[in-house]
């Protein structure tokens, strides 16, 4: 992708001069230099000095507790994950007492238990639970243009809970208690889609992680890093336990834009009874010049049943 393409990409428009408040708590530099030379492109490590603060506001080992203990969780916003593979949730879920019938909230004792055994515990979707972190990813989606969600990872002393992988969105790390070790290697595959996960690739990643990393660090309390999609990444607890927030972000890409119009084609398409229409008998599918006329005459007749439909709640994407 070229330099102009990503620039196209980057947090631009009518939010470039604005204050981007929770951007600004993310990373040590300015957004419009963020914007031009980190932005899908590449990593960024941004210390606590350098931020000037804390994400305890946003989250921290009481919240944690609570959430466990009071508020109850069912699944899948907790998941449990040890040395790269992901604990069945049977092990960590029950009825939970008299006169709770949902067989899926989580047990607090199974949690307790699993993470003294080295297990990783995932809170997930806090930015639907948990009011700070709804306001937090709220003004960061804001700031960038792009969905946010928020995950928490609490990992026990010594311990990891995935092994190298590579996301199909970009992150960033924001180290709330405790240290971890990050390693971060450069992409086998530059943007990956969701069409794309990681485990497709599996033999590239586990080989790509034993070569030079672009970033070996530590986080500690107030740090954060910053990662595109495909960057791939591991990470081990020191001596106490860590908590970290990794904030998803979705970026919207031309590629989503395309299949958002091609199943609005789809779904006008089924609506017109000549297109519903079964092909010729004996039709060659082998020979592209035997149905060319049949799909030149989708995009047309989907458009005049677009324009028929103004007012309704069917559109074309917005580009």
């Amino acid at each position: 992708m070229s330099d102009r393409e990503r620039q196209d990409r980057a947090p631009s428009s009518p939010r470039e001069g604005g204050a981007r408040p929770a951007l600004r708590r993310c990373i040590s530099v300015d957004p419009q230099v963020f914007a031009a030379e980190h932005w899908s492109r590449r990593p960024l490590l941004s210390t606590a000095e350098e931020l000037g603060g804390t994400f305890t506001d946003l989250l921290d080992l009481d919240a944690v507790d609570e959430l466990l203990s009071t508020r109850g969780l069912r699944t899948p916003f907790l998941r449990i994950a040890k040395d790269g593979a992901v604990v069945d949730a049977k092990r960590f879920t029950s009825s939970q007492g008299a006169g709770a019938e949902i067989a899926d909230q989580v047990s607090s004792d199974s949690v307790l238990r699993l993470f003294a055994e080295g297990s990783t515990v995932v809170l997930q979707g806090l930015h639907r639970l948990w009011p700070p972190l709804v306001d937090f990813a709220g003004q960061l989606a804001e700031d960038l243009g792009h969905p946010t969600q928020v995950n928490a990872y609490v990992t026990p002393p010594s311990s990891r809970g995935f092994s190298p992988h590579y996301d199909v969105h970009d992150v960033f790390v924001l180290q709330v208690a405790g240290e971890k070790h990050w390693t971060i290697h450069a992409p086998v595959l530059a943007d990956p889609l969701r069409t794309h996960p990681w485990t497709d690739r599996f033999a590239e990643v586990a080989a790509a992680a034993e070569r030079a990393p672009v970033i070996d660090t530590v986080l500690r309390p107030g740090d954060a890093l910053y990662l595109p999609r495909g960057y791939i990444h591991s990470a081990v607890a020191l001596g106490e336990i860590s908590a970290h927030l990794t904030v998803g972000v979705h970026s919207v890409t031309r590629w989503g834009a395309v299949e958002s119009a091609l199943d609005l084609v789809r779904t006008l398409a089924a609506e017109d009874p000549a297109l519903r229409g079964s092909l010729p008998l004996g039709v060659d599918l082998a020979d592209p010049g035997s149905t060319t006329e049949d799909v030149a005459a989708v995009l047309p007749r989907s458009e005049e049943r677009r324009v028929g439909k103004e007012g309704s709640s069917l559109g074309w994407p917005d580009q």
